[in-house]
């Protein structure tokens, strides 16, 4: 069967998933798909929200010992420095933008480049995301062999390089102002490092000018950079101005383990996010506004975006390099809410379940990604009313996402308007005490608040979940315990069955009464 799909020349399939399952209440068979434990259909009435909590829960008592153990062997995780190829084909570049240094070696100048892997039907078999400043082993249309490299980086710290040659200036880089010489504790050599200045209207920036004097370049450096020129020397392009180490153009409030998979779960904001582009188009730079870099995007038809981009940080954008809905400006961590706006219920979906199962995955954990679905699912059940139509819901009002949809089609039947709505992403807590039981809610958190709620807006619980039928004693809607199994009668034949007893005619001494 492999073969065969194999040689149908299929690129995609479309499944059916957890996440995209339309079943009002709890998930359907085959939206679910196999009983991991069975190798079997998940049985109808199986518990996979009670699964998928412990699934996730148990690993954690592993990724716990990582948190909170300091000291002993230390580790360190080794960067990846080259992309090879999984298969033979043919290389080809989607959206790259190169410049060749000196030594002839081909460098990537812009950020959302992408190498695609082509077998020999044209068919793309592996895709590869592109880094700034990798160094390319491969031109487009060459042919590559297995396990060949196709480009490499440098896995510990970001570049900025000179897209121009010519001679360098520094602009607002200042001895004991904005620079600092420090000792690399690594390599134990002394290094120009740009330092946090007091004074935000400079802003270290290293220009690069032609023989005329004119400025053909200019790049703003970040607070935390290494310079790897001196100021009047000549360069060539391709070549590395300055480095930045990873731990500052990475996500600062980067936590391994347990606190990271508390984060998601809970969908908090970090505390120092990237600005994030909400369309497509060219990046032009404007002035500076109260010390911060104002940066806009022009999208094709004419409409337009401002940031703001905070003094220091390191912006990943060059004028006029093309970007994506979705796509960071600057460094630091992406808000999960910022992309469900931007880009969708599906690609925060996609993002949640990669950056959990990442957490895991670095310790050596393995977890199917249904699990982790099941969870996200439940975080993405409520949407907020934006306008009301003719539905009987209030502007603003948070209404589970099915009891939405079931009111706009009642409406549209009836020849009315329909309400529009605006995703919402709650966390784990705000998602288990926004349920439609009050039972459940005030057993978890907020008794007090959870009840008083209920009573002042007269609400109904019809008992649907596990917890509030625990709480009442009664027969819990999971198992053989659901509805259509209720009214099943289990009926015997009247005569009792005979099975004959083979080799039985003694009776070993074990089993002979005491005397």
């Amino acid at each position: 069967e492999a073969q065969a799909i194999e040689e149908s020349g299929l690129e995609s399939i479309p499944i059916r998933s957890v996440l995209t399952c339309e079943s009002p209440r709890g998930v359907c068979a085959h939206c679910y798909g196999r009983n991991l434990a069975t190798k079997h259909l998940v049985d109808i009435g199986e518990a996979v929200g009670v699964i998928a909590a412990q699934s996730i829960g148990e690993p954690g008592t592993q990724l716990t010992l990582r948190t909170f153990h300091i000291g002993g062997a230390a580790e360190q995780i080794v960067g990846q420095s080259q992309a090879r190829a999984k298969h033979n084909g043919i290389v080809r570049f989607f959206r790259v933008q190169t410049l060749v240094r000196d030594d002839g070696v081909y460098v990537v100048k812009n950020r959302n480049g992408e190498i695609q892997l082509l077998d020999k039907n044209e068919r793309v078999r592996a895709r590869y995301n592109v880094p700034y400043g990798a160094e390319l082993h491969k031109a487009d249309g060459q042919d590559v062999v297995k396990d060949e490299v196709i480009f490499e980086w440098d896995p510990y710290s970001n570049v900025i390089i000179a897209e121009v040659s010519g001679t360098v200036r520094f602009k607002d880089i200042i001895p004991d102002v904005s620079l600092r010489e420090e000792i690399d504790e690594t390599t134990g050599q002394i290094q120009p490092i740009i330092i946090d200045t007091k004074e935000k209207t400079l802003f270290p920036t290293i220009q690069i000018v032609d023989a005329s004097g004119e400025i053909t370049g200019s790049y703003r450096i970040p607070t935390g950079a290494n310079l790897r020129v001196a100021e009047e020397t000549k360069v060539s392009a391709g070549t590395a101005l300055v480095k930045i180490p990873r731990e500052i153009s990475k996500t600062r409030d980067i936590t391994g383990g347990l606190p990271r998979v508390a984060e998601l779960f809970e969908a908090r904001r970090p505390h120092d996010p990237a600005v994030v582009s909400e369309l497509d188009g060219i990046v032009k730079f404007g002035k500076i506004i109260r010390g911060q870099q104002q940066v806009f995007v022009e999208g094709e038809v004419g409409e337009t975006r401002e940031y703001l981009i905070p003094h220091g940080k390191h912006l990943h954008v060059h004028e006029g390099d093309r970007v994506r809905a979705g796509e960071r400006l600057c460094e630091g961590p992406i808000d999960p809410h910022d992309i469900l706006r931007i880009k969708g219920v599906g690609a925060v979906q996609e993002y949640l379940v990669n950056e959990i199962q990442e957490v895991y995955r670095l310790q050596g954990v393995k977890i199917n990604d249904k699990h982790i679905e099941t969870i996200v699912r439940q975080m993405l059940q409520k949407v907020r009313v934006d306008e009301v139509g003719d539905t009987t819901f209030l502007e603003g009002e948070q209404v589970d996402r099915h009891k939405f949809l079931a009111e706009n089609n009642r409406v549209i039947a009836e020849g009315g308007d329909p309400a529009t709505f605006e995703p919402l992403l709650l966390g784990i807590t705000k998602a288990s005490l926004s349920t439609e039981s009050f039972f459940s809610a005030a057993s978890f958190q907020e008794t007090t608040k959870v009840l008083t709620e209920a009573a002042i807006t007269g609400k109904t619980d019809y008992l649907q979940g596990l917890k509030e039928n625990v709480i009442i004693g009664q027969l819990i809607p999971a198992g053989t315990g659901i509805e259509r199994y209720r009214s099943l009668q289990i009926e015997t034949d009247d005569e009792p069955l005979e099975i004959p007893a083979e080799g039985t005619d003694e009776v070993p001494d074990i089993f002979q009464k005491n005397p």
